[in-house]
């Protein structure tokens, strides 16, 4: 049975109000207290106190950080509802079944000890052994988009690794982002006895982020966002994990199964709406389909709007932002993770709320193609053959190589845009999310790291690999040596 979003917060009103009242009142040991739970106001005591777990949590054995995982992963999933409301209620963008959906996915895909592994090689002149070693502290920046389910993947991946971590959230993703960390720190304390292995900034600045930044105790930048806040970590001094923003591109040729790409795009375009960075952004078809791919999509439940609605639409969804060489158009907070339906009525026309997406044809040249707009609409753009659709995927993907989807049934028309755009995602005959594991095969992290290259973060992504080598006249069991 499916649960309406209505029922959903009206049964989580309660629960969340008892949490804001534990807040306001408590005077020992809860999330009001500073520095306990990883609840801090200062950065500098942030790190510190993460330091401070860091060498607690590097004397213990691995068996302690499957334990401290295994709670993050439990209250992801048990308490998703009361927590995923929090994050909806306070952000206002996206959609709450997803947001639910998100951090119960998390607490079951999001990659742990197991990844980590040792090898060894052993002869005559020894053995060496290769294995992970933990950076230390961490320094995290996380977007409003996933503010807890980012930190939620990042902490099981980190401290997997062996690592503690300090987050500086989005401003507007705060409050979710402090209370899931109070919760994760508190079971993980009442088990191992360590607290703050995550610590959180709770009234984050662009201050704090730097202050993290250049902070000699922070080891690793790891950073979710947009092209300003990869700049910034670029330029730390550090060591930076950059997940980067995205544009991703569909292309459907002329073999595909126009009924399962309609459906494929509607999945992935209208989830938590549009906000993930891997979701489908603009659709190049091949002309000779593009027409029956339409109205596929209207089969399937999307809502066309023609020419004039759009560019109304457009009017309302973008304006111009930053300053001198940075000056851009970027979408409007008005309608950036806001449901289709409000899209609709901005651009003049009344839909079912229950619409998940709107579609319509545009110019390649379009705002809606170039920028990564996270709004449930779709511009369609005319092709003339599946080389164009891929020419014009690759020059709006920006070269940020983040994530690409093509519908074909040709193996060659595949490899061939795979080959052009060489994303870190690519996906073939499925939704975007099937690249993360929902729905395909693989596991599941919201840090994709393209600009730097380590592509969908794991515990691996977050440790050193050190060498220990033993050098003697070591014999292999059963060798010569033993008869001596």
């Amino acid at each position: 049975m499916q649960i309406s979003e209505d029922l959903i917060r009206n049964v989580v009103t309660q629960v969340l109000q008892e949490v804001r009242g534990r807040s306001a009142n408590s005077t020992s040991g809860t999330i009001s207290n500073v520095g306990r739970y990883g609840q801090f106001t200062c950065a500098n005591q942030a790190v510190a106190a993460a330091r401070e777990a860091f060498e607690k949590l590097r004397q213990r054995p691995m068996e302690d950080r499957k334990k401290a995982i295994e709670h993050i992963r439990r209250i992801s999933i048990a308490q998703a509802v009361e927590l995923g409301t929090m994050e909806m209620n306070e952000t206002k963008i996206g959609r709450l079944a997803h947001k639910i959906g998100k951090l119960e996915t998390l607490g079951r895909l999001a990659p742990g000890t197991e990844f980590l592994s040792t090898q060894a090689y052993s002869g005559d002149r020894g053995l060496a052994v290769i294995e992970h070693a933990p950076f230390g502290v961490i320094g995290a920046i996380t977007p409003v988009t996933h503010s807890l389910p980012t930190i939620t993947g990042n902490a099981v991946s980190m401290i997997a690794g062996g690592n503690t971590v300090v987050v500086n959230p989005h401003p507007s993703g705060r409050k979710v982002a402090a209370e899931g960390v109070r919760r994760f720190n508190q079971a993980i304390y009442e088990d191992i006895g360590i607290d703050n292995l995550i610590c959180v900034i709770t009234e984050p600045t662009l201050e704090s982020a730097s202050t993290i930044f250049r902070h000699r105790d922070v080891s690793l930048i790891c950073v979710t966002g947009g092209p300003a806040v990869g700049r910034a970590a670029l330029n730390s001094g550090k060591r930076a994990i950059v997940a980067g923003p995205g544009n991703p591109p569909v292309v459907v040729d002329e073999t595909a199964d126009l009924d399962r790409a309609a459906r494929c795009i509607i999945q992935g375009a209208a989830f938590d709406n549009n906000l993930l960075c891997i979701a489908e952004k603009e659709v190049f078809v091949v002309a000779s389909v593009f027409d029956k791919l339409m109205d596929a999509m209207q089969r399937a439940g999307a809502v066309r709007l023609n020419s004039s609605q759009i560019e109304r639409l457009t009017a309302a969804a973008f304006h111009e932002v930053g300053e001198g060489s940075h000056k851009h158009l970027g979408p409007t907070k008005e309608l950036l993770g806001q449901d289709a339906s409000k899209l609709a009525a901005a651009a003049g026309v009344t839909v079912d709320p229950k619409t998940e997406l709107v579609y319509g044809e545009t110019e390649s040249n379009h705002p809606f193609v170039s920028v990564e707009q996270m709004m449930p609409f779709v511009p369609f753009v005319r092709c003339r053959d599946v080389d164009q659709a891929i020419e014009l995927a690759k020059y709006y993907e920006h070269g940020f190589r983040h994530t690409s989807i093509i519908h074909s049934r040709d193996v060659r028309n595949m490899t061939k845009m795979a080959r052009a755009l060489d994303t870190t995602l690519f996906i073939k005959n499925g939704p975007c999310m099937a690249g993360l594991g929902l729905g395909g095969e693989g596991y599941l992290s919201f840090s994709i790291a393209g600009p730097t290259g380590e592509g969908v973060t794991t515990p691996l992504t977050f440790t050193r690999e050190r060498r220990c080598s033993l050098i003697d006249d070591l014999w292999i069991l059963g060798g010569p040596g033993l008869q001596d």
